[in-house]
């Protein structure tokens, strides 16, 4: 790592690769191997290219997990950190101090709320909303248009660290243009389906058909979405 005058206190790694337009704020440190694409903007404090620190017991997979990579466009927040191995998409934003995790993907144009966490190995579409405060635990799949509310918590572990190295962890599935209202808790491997709506609060424990409106403890369904809400009348 070395000091660099381009801005005031940032470090640099080997092989950083800062496109055409880059913005970088004051205090932010690339690790090595870093690709950031053209017209990016980096805020004060921002954290890019971390190496992952996992523990004794961690089930992530523990090889090089690569270059974190930026597209085009994308802001990086005051204090984000944004580790090794991920990939986030053109135009993409990443709220104040959030974190996001190696081999993580996040699509063009999605919004990471201020102090969300994209955990390892999450996939995330195009155009999502995610808000402040989100937990998206390792493994789950978000597609394109989802509205993930604040506080939302998603999970993975049935057992809650209580299996052999063997098991599986099973991450939240969200179909395209679903919205998950403040504050709901996603029990593991659970799925809501394109275009349902689950209410603020709600846990979830039951798979959620698509177009369905589900609430309560646990999540019942209580109607269907109409169709003036679907996502196509709201571009």
């Amino acid at each position: 790592m070395r000091s660099s005058d381009r801005a005031p206190g940032l470090v640099l790694g080997a092989d950083v690769r800062l496109g055409e337009g880059v913005r970088l704020g004051a205090h932010v440190v690339i690790h090595a191997g870093t690709v950031v694409g053209a017209g990016a903007e980096i805020q004060d404090h921002a954290v890019l290219g971390k190496p992952p620190a996992l523990a004794r017991h961690s089930t992530a997979r523990r090889e090089p997990a690569g270059p974190l990579v930026l597209g085009a466009g994308v802001v990086v927040c005051a204090g984000a950190v944004v580790l090794a191995g991920a990939d986030v998409g053109a135009g993409a934003i990443l709220g104040d101090q959030s974190f996001v995790r190696e081999r993580s993907r996040i699509g063009e144009r999605t919004v990471v709320g201020r102090g969300s966490c994209v955990d390892n190995d999450v996939v995330v579409g195009a155009d999502v909303r995610v808000q402040s405060g989100v937990y998206l635990t390792a493994h789950s799949e978000v597609e394109d248009d989802v509205f993930i509310g604040p506080g939302v918590c998603t999970t993975n572990d049935d057992t809650m660290a209580r299996h052999s190295p063997e098991y599986a962890l099973r991450g939240a599935r969200l179909r395209r243009a679903c919205r998950i209202g403040g504050g709901a808790v996603l029990c593991p491997g659970i799925e809501i389906g394109e275009e349902a709506f689950v209410a603020a609060g709600a846990v979830v424990t039951r798979d959620v058909a698509a177009r369905t409106v589900v609430m309560g403890v646990p999540a019942r369904p209580t109607g269907g979405v109409p169709a003036a809400d679907l996502v196509e009348h709201w571009r």
